[in-house]
């Protein structure tokens, strides 16, 4: 130490290497010893230190727009104390709501940015000054920001040629971009191709181009563009929309009419953008107004031309032309003239019986340009003038003849019928119904009845061709000889057997019998359970609903009355006791007119009267009830109230 300090020849002291340790108060002193004087003067000396900066962590990351703060912080020594200001893009940062500046004890100054946005990233600069120097530090700011897609836009192109779709994303770090196609599901990334080589993506930098050649309406639809990053994901959709040529729908070009008979064209297109469509016939072009015989009625995608041909100059060809701005197509329909349809053939009969038969038979070869309505079946006896109709339902190839004798032969022959007329007949069958015959066995199914009786239900098979006039029903038990035998009219479809036998097997024959005879018998056997135990619950289980409820109803009636009547004679209060006062009223309104009493038949009621709150009088006036043999009623005032 000694060695940094030096007394210069002028008396001055001079001190090397200069520390805040040599900071203090230096002291010269000045005597004269021969006088004995001494003399002094303090000097301060003040040690300027330049800044000394340091930060605890220089690089800080943030996700943009999720209200995010980051806080710098830097440590500065100096003396004096420096002044510590922020700087960013060489501009000095000042306290705002985005920025916050704060300075703590012990060298710590803060600065504070509030909401972080994507251009709050990059370098911060913290800077401290003092007299003796400044000095500065960088500390740095990455911001990461969620991916968004900027440019999406709905794409248009035409059948054949080449549609390009661009996505461009921002976010940081850039996204990864892929695409979707909605109709299907499959994903298309960077490099992708498809097996057919029509899609194909390229991307750089942000931005993805989905390529599609060679475009087909199928491609039509939803598209997806998906951004994805380690912070997040974006997705936005467009559509794809497909411009063509008009397509017509349908290859019924063919049309049958006749003369007076309307028939309407129709011209069904499907395109993009909708085409206009025009009719023309042998060029000339029919207006939408018509003429005497055409009209036109148009609706989206489709123009049907009326024609009402009234000669043979209206059948021929008509022309439809659909055109929109990628071009034009025509298509051109007959209108012939209808004719009657052939003759149907292969007639066939089946399933012949006393009354009935069925007629089969194959649809002609032409129904005439015109479709069938129905089928004509017409039948006649043998030697007979007449014929009987019978359509068919629908177009169906089989019709039922009904009501037909037995034992005759009928000629049969079957016609086609269109919207022009009748075709001609087919050729001619003949048949014949079966004679009459006994009936088949009935069938029969049987069901336990109530109590002691059995429920034999009877299904009546072929009747021979006449009505079945009875079953004769014969029953008896398995351990009898002896038949018991009930006869059921042929109406009926059942038989009740009772009264029967407890826990006993009954054998039972039932014969069906026409005016012919008597079919085979049909053999049943049934069962009849033990006697049931008589009781409340099986006694009511018996009944049904409506029994069950009437005896409920009744018995709470008689209950009603039971009370009533004992109201009657105890408390003088019910609805008898205002019957019998109301008739008691009408016999003294006419009891004035004479007394007509039978001597020894009339009884004597005596009844107090009740006073307004209900209770007894306990006055003397009462009132004379005559009942007479003849039932009738009669009062007369006590005399009392004479």
């Amino acid at each position: 130490r000694e060695g940094r300090y030096q007394v210069l020849p002028n008396n001055n002291l001079q001190i090397h290497q200069v520390t805040k340790a040599d900071e203090g108060v230096y002291r010269c002193e000045a005597s004269v010893e021969a006088r004995g004087e001494i003399d002094f003067v303090d000097i301060a000396v003040v040690v300027n230190v330049p800044p000394v900066l340091s930060v605890a962590q220089q690089s800080f990351n943030a996700t943009a727009d999720y209200q995010e703060s980051v806080t710098f912080t830097c440590i500065t020594s100096g003396s004096p104390d420096p002044v510590v200001t922020w700087h960013r893009k060489m501009q000095q940062l000042e306290p705002s709501e985005q920025y916050v500046l704060n300075r703590l004890e012990g060298g710590r100054s803060m600065l504070t940015i509030r909401n972080i946005r994507q251009g709050d990233g990059g370098t911060y600069t913290c800077k401290a000054t003092n007299k003796a120097g400044s000095q500065e530090r960088e500390l740095f700011l990455k911001v990461f920001v969620q991916p968004h897609i900027t440019q999406l836009k709905n794409v248009t192109a035409v059948e054949g040629s080449a549609a390009m779709i661009s996505c461009v994303a921002d976010g940081e770090p850039l996204p990864d971009i892929s695409w979707r196609r909605a109709s299907d599901g499959q994903t298309f990334v960077d490099g992708d191709k498809s097996q057919d080589g029509r899609f194909e993506v390229r991307g750089r930098h942000g931005k993805s181009v989905l390529t599609i050649s060679g475009v087909r309406l199928t491609d039509l639809g939803r598209f997806d563009c998906e951004a994805q990053s380690r912070i997040g994901g974006h997705q936005k959709s467009m559509f794809l929309d497909i411009e063509y040529i008009p397509k017509f729908l349908t290859n019924h070009t063919i049309y049958y009419s006749w003369e007076g008979n309307p028939v309407n064209i129709s011209c069904d297109v499907m395109s993009n953008p909708p085409a206009t469509m025009l009719w023309r016939r042998e060029r000339f072009t029919i207006s939408a107004e018509g003429t005497a015989n055409t009209r036109v009625h148009s609706a989206a995608g489709k123009s049907v031309l009326e024609v009402t041909p009234m000669s043979d100059r209206d059948f021929g060809r008509y022309n439809c032309t659909a055109r929109n701005n990628i071009g034009v197509r025509y298509q051109e329909f007959i209108l012939a003239q209808a004719d009657v349809p052939s003759n149907p053939y292969s007639v066939r009969l089946s399933a012949v019986s006393q009354r009935l038969a069925t007629v089969t038979f194959m649809k002609p070869d032409s129904h005439g340009g015109v479709p069938i309505s129905y089928y004509l079946v017409q039948y006649k006896e043998v030697g007979s003038q007449d014929w009987r109709d019978v359509k068919s339902h629908s177009v169906q190839t089989t019709v039922v003849l009904t009501g037909l004798e037995p034992n005759t032969t009928y000629e049969v022959r079957v016609a086609a019928v269109n919207g022009k007329g009748q075709g001609e007949f087919s050729h001619t069958e003949t048949f014949q119904t079966l004679p009459i015959r006994e009936p088949s066995p009935p069938a029969v199914h049987g069901q336990r009845g109530m109590g002691k009786a059995y429920r034999l239900g009877l299904v009546k098979q072929d009747d021979g061709g006449m009505p079945i006039v009875e079953y004769i029903v014969k029953y008896k038990t398995d351990k009898e000889e002896q038949w018991m035998t009930k006869l059921v009219p042929g109406a009926n479809d059942f038989a009740m057997l009772q009264p029967l036998q407890w826990n006993t097997r009954y054998e039972v024959e039932i014969t069906a019998r026409n005016v012919k005879g008597l079919s085979e018998p049909t053999f049943y056997q049934f069962f009849m359970p033990q006697k049931p135990d008589i009781t409340a619950e099986s006694l009511f289980s018996g009944l049904g609903l409506g029994a069950v409820v009437g005896l409920g109803l009744g018995a709470l009636l008689l209950l009603l009355v039971l009370v009533d009547v004992s109201c009657f004679f105890l408390r003088h209060c019910g609805l008898l006791m205002c019957i019998t006062r109301t008739l008691c009223s009408k016999k003294t309104a006419t009891s004035g007119k004479g007394k007509e009493i039978e001597e020894g038949k009339a009884a004597y009621l005596k009844l107090p009267l009740k006073e307004e709150n209900g209770k007894e009088s306990l006055k003397p006036d009462t009132i004379e009830i005559k009942v007479h043999s003849d039932n009738s009623i009669h009062t007369k005032p006590d005399d009392s109230k004479a």
